[in-house]
């Protein structure tokens, strides 16, 4: 227990959890059932024998019942791992700090569904690109591991999500679930940000960190305006022609997002800082389950 993950934060993950609608060869035992018929351990159905099938299949009772050889067809229950990608940039430690905070309990409660199921858990948290990450973990005892982690990430400087994207993909990364958790400010905008996705071989959800105060900021008068990233200043004098336009360019940026996540096909989250996390994830969660 925690500032940041205390008990009651922590009681509110048994209830959610992921059921793969389709789950990659080659995994390790878990929780999600493969759709093709596999040398699993539950049965599914039977079907009638064709050359070539694996005789340890056959069900010989049957064959004694109607001489006819029936194979045993069997759901195979594997992982799915799960690549929770965390923006640490130095904006979101901005402030209170409230948007870094939101984003790391965000991956505390995925990470905490995928370990209750059996699936392996890696944090990647990135800035400018990757930055030390915690790699793979297994199991309800991993929890603990992954909120130490995620306790003591830093701010990793500038955003760039399409290198953090690289980087990763870099990496030989067996196909599974990747939760990209970020307020999406990125200087190369959202375009950019789309077509590094694109290249993503994994499915993909993206939850966005959002702050009331950056849609409407309460600015007045002449001030200057500091990038806690860059360091770059800009003095501008706010009026409310100013403010309209900051609004536009905001509601284009949202709604541009929401395109982007319409044309992947990927559920986008949006989680306010200031409210309580857990009931926010229900969208992302209908009836506790998740199916990516």
């Amino acid at each position: 227990m925690s500032r940041l993950f205390p008990a009651d934060f922590l009681a509110g993950l048994e209830a959610l959890r992921i059921e793969a609608r389709r789950v990659p060869p080659r995994g390790r035992h878990g929780e999600h059932h493969a759709r093709e018929a596999g040398g699993g351990i539950e049965f599914r159905d039977y079907r009638p024998y064709a050359p070539g099938d694996d005789l340890r299949r056959v069900d010989w009772n049957l064959f004694r019942r109607f001489q006819r050889v029936f194979i045993r067809l069997l759901d195979e229950v594997r992982d799915l791992p799960c690549y929770l990608l965390t923006d640490v940039s130095a904006s979101l430690f901005a402030g209170d700090g409230a948007a870094a905070d939101t984003a790391r309990r965000a991956a505390a409660v995925m990470a905490a569904v995928s370990l209750a199921q059996l699936d392996a858990v890696s944090v990647l948290p990135f800035g400018a690109g990757l930055g030390p990450s915690l790699p793979p973990v297994e199991g309800r005892k991993s929890l603990p591991r992954v909120l130490h982690f995620l306790e003591e990430c830093r701010p990793l400087g500038t955003t760039n999500i399409g290198r953090a994207l690289h980087d990763f993909t870099r990496a030989p990364h067996r196909e599974g679930l990747v939760v990209l958790i970020s307020d999406f400010y990125d200087p190369a905008g959202v375009p950019a940000v789309e077509t590094a996705l694109k290249g993503l071989r994994h499915r993909l959800a993206l939850v966005r960190i959002v702050r009331p105060e950056d849609r409407e900021p309460s600015l007045q008068g002449e001030i200057r305006l500091l990038d806690v990233e860059t360091g770059d200043h800009l003095d501008v004098a706010v009026d409310e022609r100013v403010r309209r336009r900051y609004r536009e360019r905001y509601e284009a940026f949202e709604e541009s997002l929401r395109g982007m996540a319409a044309r992947l096909h990927v559920p986008l989250l949006e989680v306010d800082v200031h409210r309580p996390l857990l009931p926010q994830f229900g969208p992302l969660f209908p009836e506790g389950v998740f199916r990516p």
